[in-house]
């Protein structure tokens, strides 16, 4: 959500992508295993506060290995926000390895009336594209992975390139809650600005919401050190837990206003059904149609 938002549409693609594919030349194969990745990751979490807070929640939302043996994420997601007056259902399939995503648009409308839509939108992993040109949103360079990314939190923490600072606890719904923000390096993606608290819940270890900011689009200077702890921006509740293929993810997602620490009006909501971590990744359907226009990448 980007102001709008369901999250700040990262190229953490070009980070993890890259590294993965990086590991898959040097090792001569298809790519490192899954007892290497998890190897990888557990030793980068583990050796911060933060990062083992993080770890925990992970392995309570399923574990490492499970996440890294899962070739693919497909699902349904359909996107709400009131306040732009805007609804869109698309069908996703993900390549978990190198972030690349294509997307069979389905229904594009308001809040209140949506219509079937025959549309095509993909990040290829340089580039975005949506089919046919005339299609002016949703805008497939924010849009193309941002739902991937909100339904794969935790898993996506555990990306090189993240930093983790620990909160003190703060209570959400009237229960306490951990807290840990994560950040970003410089020249991770195309947000490196922002920011995601993660609300963990006391009892059992799995998401609670999470408190984002976005700077899609918008200029950035990293400063030295850890960004201060925002007490405002998107407020994202997780919603609704599923166990599909050893992973247990949301099936529901309610995004809040969230102003000095106090939670607003609704502003968003998404839900994602039709969930597989198995499905198979075509290729082809990256493959940008003769009818499709580039987005580029632009700062406001």
């Amino acid at each position: 959500m980007r102001g709008t938002t369901l999250r700040s549409r990262r190229r953490r693609v070009a980070r993890a992508g890259r590294w993965l594919l990086s590991m898959a030349v040097l090792a001569g194969c298809d790519g490192p295993s899954v007892g290497a990745r998890v190897g990888e990751a557990r030793s980068r979490l583990e050796a911060s506060e933060g990062g083992r807070i993080v770890l925990s929640v992970i392995e309570a939302h399923g574990g490492l290995a499970a996440w890294y043996a899962a070739p693919t994420s497909s699902y349904a997601w359909e996107y709400s926000n009131l306040g732009s007056n805007v609804r869109f259902q698309s069908f996703l399939v993900a390549d978990n390895a190198t972030r690349r995503v294509y997307h069979e648009l389905r229904t594009y409308g308001t809040p209140e009336a949506v219509a079937e839509v025959d549309g095509r939108f993909a990040w290829d992993g340089e580039e975005a594209w949506i089919s046919p040109a005339a299609l002016e949103n949703p805008n497939p360079r924010f849009w193309a992975t941002t739902g991937y990314y909100f339904q794969s939190i935790p898993f996506v923490m555990a990306d090189p390139g993240i930093r983790f600072l620990v909160l003190p606890d703060e209570p959400l719904e009237g229960a306490p809650h951990k807290r840990v923000m994560a950040y970003f390096d410089a020249g991770v993606g195309d947000s490196p600005g922002d920011t995601y608290t993660l609300y963990i819940r006391p009892d059992t270890r799995r998401l609670g919401a999470v408190l984002y900011t976005v700077t899609y689009g918008e200029p950035y200077e990293p400063g030295p050190g850890a960004p201060e702890p925002t007490t405002s921006g998107n407020l994202l509740h997780y919603l609704d837990y599923v166990t599909v293929d050893g992973l247990t993810v949301p099936t529901r997602f309610r995004g809040y206003t969230y102003r000095d620490g106090v939670q607003g009006d609704l502003r968003n909501e998404a839900w994602a059904s039709e969930i597989s971590f198995r499905r198979p990744f075509d290729d082809s359907r990256l493959e940008m149609p003769a009818d499709a226009r580039i987005e580029p990448y632009s700062v406001q």
